[in-house]
């Protein structure tokens, strides 16, 4: 088993020393993961919300490129309808050489119509944009010397794309499926694949399964380690807290509003995609997971606390490190 990290920093809808805390608070809390052990982080990018989310993803995972040695830094994605694929191309290149080979892309269509809306760019758009953008991102990283490209929406003529990634031929990419066309598409054009935090324990294995099956019929090797999933992760220590923290996954999904609607069952006591519950209760839904193949799990905590991550790996990491005879063998 596997652990990581899946989120951003915040900001307060202001200007100055409070916007810079939160990115601080957010830098402190992936190095403490890097030195407690955790093997990824991949952080968001959103835009236009009015919630100090992070908009601008590869520059905060550059600066995160200077203060880690070992995590990997993935992006969650990059929605490529909105970006030029040549600049995309460069600035992760150069983010591979600048982490020595430890950035993972994490790309999607996008799913927010503000978002589409505010780049004055139709959502009916977003599949062929990305595929287009992903043609010529790929076309980039493998290309011997120049290329061109005229496709509908983009135009290269007699292009170097530089640098060139670190890692051969290109970093891993990751696809952001929810869909189970989607997980079908990532397992067939050679993505990994990343599944949300909002599925229930059920459709996570189903979807897993799925994934391993449409890898197979591809001819593609399959590794546990191409699928990471993320989990939202409330730990309590007595029962006096439990009520308290289903009032904060209330709060958490009334953020996430449309996306999480139809996705949860009526009850949130009833609902299995957070790890909720005391120490021995998270490790239970741990292995239930690590059962149906979803060995790589990403920890969603919205207030990014140094705390809960190192309660998480002093009260949880122990239960799935091998024992000393095991990892003697």
């Amino acid at each position: 088993m596997q652990f990581g990290l899946f989120g951003g920093a915040r900001t307060k809808p202001s200007t100055g020393l409070e916007d810079s805390q939160g990115y601080e608070t957010f830098i402190d809390y992936v190095v403490e993961a890097d030195r407690l052990g955790f093997r990824h982080l991949f952080m968001v990018e959103h835009h236009f919300t009015g919630q100090g989310q992070v908009s601008s993803s590869m520059t905060v995972l550059a600066y995160l490129a200077a203060k880690t040695r070992n995590i990997r830094l993935g992006t969650a994605v990059v929605v490529l309808p909105w970006h030029n694929p040549v600049l995309v191309a460069e600035q992760v290149a150069t983010l591979d050489l600048l982490t020595g080979g430890r950035v993972d892309l994490g790309v999607g269509k996008g799913y927010r119509k503000a978002e589409f809306s505010g780049f004055c760019i139709p959502m009916d758009e977003a599949t062929e944009r990305f595929d287009e953008a992903m043609e010529v991102i790929r076309k980039a990283w493998t290309s011997e010397g120049r290329f061109s490209h005229h496709g509908k929406r983009w135009h290269y003529e007699n292009i170097l794309v530089e640098p060139a990634p670190l890692q051969r031929p290109h970093p891993p990419l990751w696809l952001a499926a929810g869909s189970l066309d989607s997980v079908r598409r990532a397992a067939r054009e050679g993505y990994n694949l990343l599944l949300d935090q909002l599925a229930q324990t059920d459709q996570i294995i189903r979807r897993i399964a799925l994934f391993r099956e449409e890898c197979e019929r591809a001819g593609r090797p399959y590794s546990p380690d191409m699928v990471a999933t993320a989990r939202a992760l409330q730990m309590i220590h007595s029962e006096g807290e439990r009520e308290a923290a289903y009032q904060t996954r209330r709060r958490t999904l009334s953020v996430i509003g449309d996306l999480a609607r139809d996705k949860l069952p009526d009850r949130v006591e009833d609902d299995t995609a957070p790890l909720l519950g005391t120490p021995d209760e998270v490790i239970a839904r741990i292995r239930e997971l690590g059962a149906g193949g979803a060995t790589n799990l990403l920890l969603v905590d919205p207030n990014a606390s140094v705390g809960n991550l190192r309660a998480f790996a002093r009260e949880v990491m122990p239960a799935f490190q091998p024992s000393p005879a095991v990892a003697a063998d």
